[in-house]
């Protein structure tokens, strides 16, 4: 029997919102780093190309995903973040040899005969490097790391290309003290997570070769936050035969927003301090499935050059969504299939093809509520025309995409189908 390797990927979120057109340049004072800073700007940009190619296929791996969980919990909130799978996959395929590689690769949606596997590496380092680039608008961590069972022998090259392409931190774990290892685990997690993901890895596997851990964190400041004292309790209709009551948030003022005729969706671009921008997306009643079929990222492309900027009086519920996925089913049905099996072949990590995956844990946490800026911030002053505002209400189950614009990446995707439901 194949040692086990389990792949937990995991994304904690807070304060969605959104905004920039780009990622301003903040070097925090002291000399000593300006030089690191530069050498850091100049790699960046050394790939920039390589990660703009990992863009378009970024994407529809995302759309995929989302389409598979959600048709089989149609009924069900959804949240996750595509851009950590992607990045924890694409290093475990630096492990990978053969037909699992190639399975892994396009199952990330890669088109193998138009980007080379080293452009795909070099293109998740330069992703790494910007989303983790210090700004003080908008706090965004994205990490990696192994936990290897002692003395297991890894090779130098795949322990040197995860630390160098996708700054991972290796340790060294003792596995048959599952109690003590999945405390270790769970307490890096948390940590790195700032105490939003507890508990990621439960019933550890005594026998387990590897953990290998992805993480995000987000917190973005709404650029015009919402006033507390405008949220109130209204309606939110789930279906036809369900209205559950939810503290409903409110502003008045100018938004960026479209309504699609052809996908009868109403589409909200909110804005974050920082290089984030997230699209609400509400269909009309009974439209959630036409919306969720059609989505891609052409959809998303053609609603970004139709939004217009008008007044309008926006209600979105304040909620909370925690989910948590095994995606080795997903994922098989998406391709990725030997990984999972006696197939597997990742002797790129110890030289014999001695491992496979058991699991895929991902687990992801969305807060969004009035705050996210300072309190100052809250006097500012919007001039709005005396035509009276359109009234857009959020009262029914809706989609929440957020993007980083220097990268072009896709953080989360979420659906919001009930706000009482945590």
């Amino acid at each position: 029997m194949k040692p086990v390797l389990y792949l937990c990927l995991l994304l904690a979120g807070l304060h969605a919102v959104v905004h920039c057109n780009h990622r301003p340049d903040h070097h925090n004072g002291h000399d000593h780093h300006k030089d690191i800073a530069r050498e850091e700007h100049h790699e960046e940009h050394h790939h920039e190309g390589d990660c703009l190619k990992l863009a378009p296929s970024n994407a529809d791996f995302a759309f995929r995903l989302y389409k598979q969980i959600t048709s089989e919990a149609p009924k069900k909130n959804i949240f996750f973040s595509p851009v950590s799978i992607s990045t924890a996959f694409a290093m475990l395929a630096l492990g990978a040899k053969s037909a699992t590689l190639t399975q892994i690769l396009e199952g990330l949606a890669f088109n193998l005969t138009e980007v080379q596997e080293e452009e795909i590496h070099h293109g998740f380092h330069a992703l790494i490097r910007i989303l983790n680039h210090p700004d003080g608008e908008l706090q965004l961590n994205m990490g990696n790391a192994l936990f290897l069972k002692e003395k297991l022998k890894t090779l130098e090259k795949f322990l040197a290309d995860v630390k160098n392409l996708y700054e991972a931190e290796a340790f060294s774990i003792n596995f048959k003290n599952t109690a003590e290892a999945q405390k270790q685990i769970n307490d890096y997690v948390e940590k790195k997570t700032h105490g939003k993901i507890v508990e990621l890895v439960k019933g550890l596997d005594p026998e387990t070769a590897m953990i290998l851990v992805s993480y995000i964190f987000f917190k973005g400041k709404w650029e015009k936050p919402f006033m507390p004292e405008d949220t109130k309790e209204r309606d939110f209709f789930v279906d036809e035969e369900t209205i559950v009551k939810v503290p409903m948030m409110r502003r008045m003022g100018m938004f960026v927003h479209h309504f699609d005729v052809e996908l009868s969706c109403t589409v909200v671009q909110l804005y974050y301090n920082g290089s984030a921008t997230a699209f609400f997306i509400l269909p009309n009643k009974g439209k959630i499935k036409q919306v969720e079929d059609a989505l891609r990222k052409e959809i998303v492309s053609r609603w970004a050059t139709s939004l217009h900027r008008s007044s309008a009086i926006l209600y979105i519920p304040k909620f909370s969504i925690s989910a948590t996925y095994d995606l080795k089913d997903h994922l098989t049905k998406m391709g990725i299939t030997d990984v999972f099996t006696k197939q597997a072949d990742l002797s790129g990590i110890t030289g014999e093809p001695e491992l496979q995956v058991s699991r895929v844990v991902h687990k992801a946490v969305l807060n969004i509520d009035e705050r996210g800026t300072e309190a100052a911030a809250a006097t500012a002053i919007e001039i709005m025309p005396m035509s009276f505002p359109h009234i857009i209400e959020f009262n029914s189950p809706f989609l929440v995409l957020i993007f980083d614009r220097a990268t072009n990446s896709t953080l989360f995707i979420g659906k919001m189908n009930n706000p009482a439901e945590p």
